[in-house]
């Protein structure tokens, strides 16, 4: 069933698919592109009623739609374009990513006789994206670890300093080095040493607030970017994260390894440059290993 007016060759040659369904939802129209898209032929779809599962489409948390939420049925029933994106059933059982226009389709007197369902592959669309969110780890994370790396730190810095000349809020930097770390490797080899970076990085950062950062340097050093800290609370948080990895402890058959940091904590001041705070947070990290290590020395 098709109304007067559609060019069936014209349909039959497009890219994307392209089916139509009278009211009770059974397919009448199959075009070229959705036997591509889908691997199902005119002739195994033609006849069939959607909600038997030719398609059997589902949303992105899985739900099935077919029976509940067809953008088809509402098409009909509501007389308006819908549109979504979800994963239709391929005929050989994979799912593909799709985005559907769902349109309904009326005679010559207006009455609604079915629907025409428009849908575009996104499966290269989702992969660029894929790609994109690989590459975003590859520069912004660190592989050891899983945290940000140097780069994603200093891009972070540098939008808390904008955000700091423009709008005032103040932040924190702690500048973190795991205490005699070469001896831990030499004790217990590179391996066991990696672990434990892993074992001070996760602690770090989940101690840390949502709104704080947490980055590896390099190396054994880290640096936590502290939004909404005072001069009060400062001290308090560094303190914190100190302590929590001091009572951390990393594992192994030949006993528990564990580690401390020293901690040069600041407060930014408007009209410095990013520069000159990482200088002084590691200056101030200097005096805590001076001073004797798994402490914090803090100035405002």
């Amino acid at each position: 069933m098709l109304p007067e007016g559609f060019t069936l060759e014209l349909l039959d040659h497009l890219n994307d698919g392209v089916y139509v369904v009278d009211r009770g939802r059974v397919i009448t129209f199959w075009n070229r592109g959705a036997q591509a898209i889908t691997g199902w032929a005119p002739r195994d779809v033609i006849g069939r009623a959607c909600p038997e599962g030719v398609l059997r489409h589902v949303d992105a948390e899985g739900n099935e739609l077919c029976r509940n939420g067809c953008p088809l049925t509402a098409a009909i029933a509501e007389g308006t374009p819908h549109r979504a994106d979800v994963f239709l059933h391929h005929r050989a059982g994979h799912r593909v990513p799709v985005r559907i226009e769902a349109v309904p389709v009326r005679d010559a007197s207006g009455e609604i006789v079915g629907a025409v369902e428009v849908f575009t592959d996104q499966t290269e669309r989702m992969e660029a994206i894929r790609r994109v969110e690989e590459l975003t780890e590859i520069v912004f994370l660190d592989p050891l670890t899983g945290i940000g790396n140097r780069r994603y730190a200093e891009v972070v810095l540098e939008e808390k300093m904008a955000e700091l000349a423009r709008y005032g809020f103040r932040f924190g930097v702690l500048f973190i080095d795991v205490d005699r770390f070469k001896e831990i490797n030499d004790a217990h080899g590179h391996e066991r040493g990696d672990e434990v970076l892993k074992m001070v990085a996760t602690t770090l950062a989940r101690s840390a607030r949502a709104l704080d950062f947490v980055g590896r340097w390099g190396g054994e050093e880290f640096v936590l970017l502290l939004s909404n800290v005072t001069d009060f609370n400062l001290p308090l948080v560094a303190d914190r994260a100190r302590r929590l990895v001091e009572h951390s402890e990393l594992p192994t058959p030949e006993g528990p390894i564990r580690a401390t940091i020293s901690v040069g904590a600041t407060l930014v001041r408007k009209g410095e440059e990013a520069a000159d705070v990482l200088r002084r947070a590691d200056q101030l990290m200097y005096e805590a290993k001076s001073a004797g290590r798994n402490r914090v020395v803090v100035r405002l």
